[in-house]
């Protein structure tokens, strides 16, 4: 295996250059519509700001592995079809931020509090509340109809962009679907194991990593079968990237995760670590834990509820499970190499990538 190392930094700029660009596009466009809608604008660009690029990173170094690394026209043209997958992600956000009723993101308020809040201090008419909620439907919608422009108009040939699309359809599809399973789930109260296993896997790990690996390779020309061997890279570890933010959700330091401390606890969120804990759990410890989900928590019962995590062995088999997940990932990868002999350079960063997006701390 390759020893290539990239830099991820220079790539997070380089993605933030693209979306720059594509919006002040969007601004001039938009500019006879007045200040509402360069407000609109203004928080679109706090959307897309920041954040780790796994999306657009899988997804160019997918086009590398099958094509090797982009160079000139090219480049650009994989720039910003990479870059489209990050207005995606925004609007994903954007969205599950306002299912969730969340009140931050990355450390800045959620889209719906801030229209909210303005609202509220400018003395408006009507409901604050229902302001805020429509502003961040509008801004989601807008940011998932710029991700299809932006790749339709990335600047490769229909060859290439045209498959790239069925992936990108397919994708949009399941992430919507899978985000309606995982509101199911919550309203219902309960999930297995399996059930919060299937959400995990739609709702996120497909498109956080296999679907942006697909979109790269298919832009690069790669048929049917070697998106299907790309899927033994990218399904698992998109699982165990999900499985690490699952463990961030309850256990991660809100001074990086930008999130309050055991946020996905206060949300009532049913997922796999939930699960894993309910079903290992002494009873009482358990009946705890699923009435305490979803309920205002002080620091002392997020505590007491990490401690009832922790001693049933939930979080250490989640923590094996991201460890399995991982390494099933980058032997496929390996075998892929090997077998069907994708480019050294761009498999060495995405085993780079793979232990980024699983071991990281936020």
């Amino acid at each position: 295996m390759s020893e290539h190392r990239w830099d991820p930094t220079t790539f997070r700029a380089e993605v933030q250059s693209t979306l720059d660009a594509f919006l002040a596009e969007q601004t001039e466009r938009l500019a006879p519509l007045g200040a509402d809608a360069a407000r609109l604008l203004t928080e679109a660009r706090a959307t897309v700001s920041g954040g780790k690029r796994f999306r657009a990173a899988f997804c160019h170094w997918g086009y590398a592995a099958v094509a090797g690394v982009p160079e000139g026209a090219d480049a650009r043209s994989v720039a910003r079809a990479a870059a489209s997958l990050e207005l995606l992600h925004a609007s994903a956000l954007v969205h599950d931020d306002l299912m969730d009723a969340s009140d931050t993101r990355r450390g800045r308020a959620a889209t719906h509090r801030g229209f909210e809040a303005e609202h509220r201090a400018d003395g408006w008419r009507g409901d604050p509340v229902q302001y805020g909620a429509a502003a961040a439907i509008l801004l989601g919608d807008l940011l998932l109809s710029w991700a299809d422009e932006l790749l339709r108009r990335c600047g490769l040939g229909w060859d290439r962009i045209g498959p790239a699309l069925e992936v990108f359809d397919l994708c949009r599809s399941e992430v919507i679907a899978g985000q309606f399973l995982d509101v199911s789930v919550q309203a219902r109260g309960r999930a297995s194991v399996e059930q919060a296993t299937t959400v995990l896997r739609y709702k996120s790990a497909k498109y956080s990593i296999e679907r942006p690996v697909h979109v790269g390779a298919a832009l690069a020309g790669a048929g049917p079968a070697t998106l299907e061997r790309l899927t033994g890279f990218g399904l698992p570890l998109g699982e165990a990237f999900q499985l690490r933010d699952d463990l961030l959700g309850v256990f991660g330091d809100p001074e990086t995760t930008g999130k309050p401390a055991g946020d996905d606890l206060v949300e009532g969120k049913r997922t796999v670590l939930v699960a894993l804990t309910l079903a290992a759990a002494e009873p009482a410890d358990a009946a705890r834990l699923d009435a305490a989900l979803g309920t205002a928590l002080g620091e002392s019962e997020i505590a007491e509820l990490r401690s009832i995590i922790d001693r049933c062995g939930a979080r250490q088999q989640v923590e094996e499970m991201i460890d399995a997940l991982a390494r099933q990932a980058v032997a496929a990868l390996r075998e892929g190499q090997s077998e069907e002999g994708w480019d050294a350079a761009a498999c060495g960063a995405l085993e780079q990538l793979a232990a980024a997006a699983t071991r990281r701390a936020h």
